[in-house]
């Protein structure tokens, strides 16, 4: 049997698919949010402890930059909930769903320079600015790698381009079924 087109293999109207992505992005967002919230409880603890005077202005402008980001990442992860309840019943859920999802996007990214920052922050404290540059640089990486590229790679794979002519329905180019 051939595969259906990826909008046409559930059997739901619009308003019911919408009303399933938001569902669905608010299960990603509560995952998402609870990070953001210990990453924030951690930032500010750090203004109150004894050894934050002893920082140099890098690590400052690192804390406050980082302390900041966590700000507006929980901003970005919050206003899907706001937008639904300032929009509840008026017929919007499509664009709530498209808009939150871009809020969503936009609260990952900021979420990967808090996460690098934070880190930075405390290996620049703990080991000195080389370590702290590079677990900062790393971080950045493991977060654009499996965040970004690593959704991306598995889209690929699995949205597989239509047969060629010849090819057998079903099966990959490879010839292996799926």
């Amino acid at each position: 049997m051939a595969d259906r087109a990826p909008d046409q293999t559930r059997n739901e109207t619009p308003l019911e698919r919408a009303d399933r992505n938001f569902t669905e992005l608010l299960q990603e967002l509560r995952v998402s949010q609870t990070g953001v919230q210990i990453l924030f409880a951690f930032l500010l603890t750090l203004a109150f402890t004894q050894r934050f005077p002893s920082l140099d202005t890098v690590q400052r402008a690192t804390y406050v930059s980082t302390l900041l980001l966590s700000v507006l990442a929980a901003a970005l992860f919050t206003a899907p909930a706001a937008l639904h309840r300032t929009l509840f019943q008026q017929h919007a859920k499509p664009t709530i769903v498209r808009v939150s999802s871009r809020l969503a996007a936009f609260g990952m990214a900021v979420l990967t320079l808090a996460f690098t920052g934070s880190v930075l922050l405390v290996v620049d404290v703990s080991l000195g600015r080389a370590a702290g540059l590079a677990a900062g640089a790393g971080t950045f990486l493991v977060c654009v790698g499996l965040w970004l590229l690593l959704p991306r790679l598995v889209r690929r794979a699995v949205v597989t381009p239509p047969a060629a002519p010849g090819e057998a329905e079903g099966h990959e180019p490879s010839g292996h079924s799926r």
